[in-house]
């Protein structure tokens, strides 16, 4: 049953919520527009569960004024959504003024409506003649990305001064290039670890120039999960703790640390670094960037396993419609926070939640959702915020994913994680009960908190 009484934080933070251009804009041969791996992906047969290709989608590349309107409705204090690298620069190298020009008329609308604009430079959109040059596995993505960086600071710079560099670089290197099943749909198991190291170099080149430029606040967003230990055993121990690693450490780390993590688990390996890398790395963020949607349990793997970890159901745990994949256990977001808060207490910035959400079923259709599944999500995970908050950790910011309905990469039209429902047919844009949630939740913490 839905709860009626609002969650409330014992101290302001900001509102936000978030989209990424290729699963919202369609376009993707308008205005010159070039190709990233996710054109290649949707583009073969059998990629995408239901045979979408993102275009038109929500289309809010001809209709982003109802986007910034729908934003502004909310009362967020700012919008984050993400730039397409090829848009920009159709080839990676060569400047599209009118794709500049695009982004600059959200910016502005943004501004004007008193949303600030907070943008995401890569949100996994990398240009296909880079991909076929090595894509992240190459150091040379990191200097190209650094080049990127400077160009969208400087048409850009001038009125938008918060930025994302790299939206999970966890979820590139395990799904992308370890395992497949997201573009670039690389098989390579630990292979795939030097794209952590060049993910996280061109983050830090980028956030150079950024800073640069005038930005007052950079930082990076990654996928991060709570790790459960299946049974309290050595093995299931042992395991947890290496997939820990995988999937949270070996991202947070360098970033805050200055250094990778033992990797000894995953072979006998090396990361990459050269020269002054790690320092560049390691230049203090602004802000730590979390994006969180599920805990991860984890057992003793197989003995056959090619890897050192299995991951299982969680036991007892509703799940979102992505089925047990996707388990429901907010109490996993505040012992993360409070989990970052402890092992980095010294070097740890404020931390954003900056993708927080769940998909459910909903009719494809326009009209009205009363989606009370979702309201419960974000809910019980606005009430883990409060109870890290109060437990000691620094979240300035909470964002949900996603303002709208939209591509859902391999998934496609199938999984709809909006607060806005979105008929594919025609683009039509419905508010759901969350927007309303959302929107009542806002303006309950507005006292006293600044934009």
């Amino acid at each position: 049953m839905e709860r009626t009484d609002l969650p409330m934080l014992t101290r302001p933070i900001r509102w936000s919520a978030a989209t990424a251009a290729f699963q919202i804009e369609g376009a993707r041969h308008a205005d010159g527009r070039g190709r990233c791996i996710w054109d290649d992906w949707v583009d073969t047969e059998g990629k995408v569960i239901d045979g979408s290709t993102a275009d038109p989608g929500p289309d809010s590349y001809h209709r982003w004024a109802e986007d910034v309107a729908l934003a502004a409705g909310l009362g967020l204090d700012r919008y984050r959504f993400s730039l397409s690298w090829v848009r920009v620069m159709p080839d990676g190298r060569t400047v599209n003024p009118v794709g500049l020009d695009y982004y600059s008329r959200l910016v502005d609308a943004l501004l004007e409506a008193g949303v600030t604009p907070f943008p995401t430079l890569y949100h996994w959109d990398l240009p296909v003649g880079f991909e076929a040059e090595g894509g992240w596995l190459s150091r040379d993505t990191a200097y190209r990305f650094a080049e990127y960086a400077g160009v969208v600071a400087e048409h850009l710079g001038d009125r938008v001064a918060h930025w994302y560099t790299v939206n999970e670089p966890a979820m590139t290197t395990l799904q992308g290039y370890g395992i497949g099943d997201l573009a670039p749909g690389r098989l390579m198991l630990f292979d795939a670890l030097p794209t952590v190291h060049h993910q996280l170099l061109g983050h830090g080149l980028a956030a150079r120039a950024l800073r640069a430029a005038g930005a007052a606040e950079v930082g990076l967003a990654n996928n991060h999960t709570r790790v459960l230990t299946a049974l309290q055993t050595e093995a299931d121990r042992a395991a947890a703790d290496a997939y820990d690693v995988l999937h949270n450490r070996l991202f947070a780390d360098p970033v805050l640390l200055g250094t990778y993590p033992d990797l000894s688990p995953f072979g006998a390996l090396e990361m990459p670094v050269q020269g002054d890398d790690l320092e560049i790395i390691s230049t203090a963020p602004d802000f730590y960037a979390i994006n969180f949607y599920n805990p991860t349990t984890v057992g003793a793997p197989p003995a056959d396993s090619p890897i050192p970890f299995d991951l299982l159901p969680t036991p007892g745990a509703p799940v979102t419609g992505f089925g047990p994949e996707w388990p429901i256990l907010p109490d996993a977001l505040r012992d993360l926070l409070l989990d970052f808060t402890a092992r980095y207490r010294d070097v740890l910035p404020p931390l954003i939640i900056s993708e927080n959400g769940a998909s459910f079923p909903e009719p494809d259709t326009a009209g009205p959702v009363d989606d009370a599944d979702r309201i419960g999500y974000l809910d019980g995970h606005l009430r883990a915020v409060a109870e890290a908050i109060d437990g000691g950790a620094d979240v300035a910011e909470y964002t949900v994913w996603s303002l709208l309905d939209n591509f859902e990469w391999a998934d496609g039209y199938r999984q709809r994680f909006g607060l806005v429902h979105v008929d594919f047919a025609d683009g039509t844009r419905t508010p759901k009960a969350s927007y309303d949630w959302y929107r009542r939740v806002i303006a309950a913490h507005r006292g006293g908190q600044a934009r």
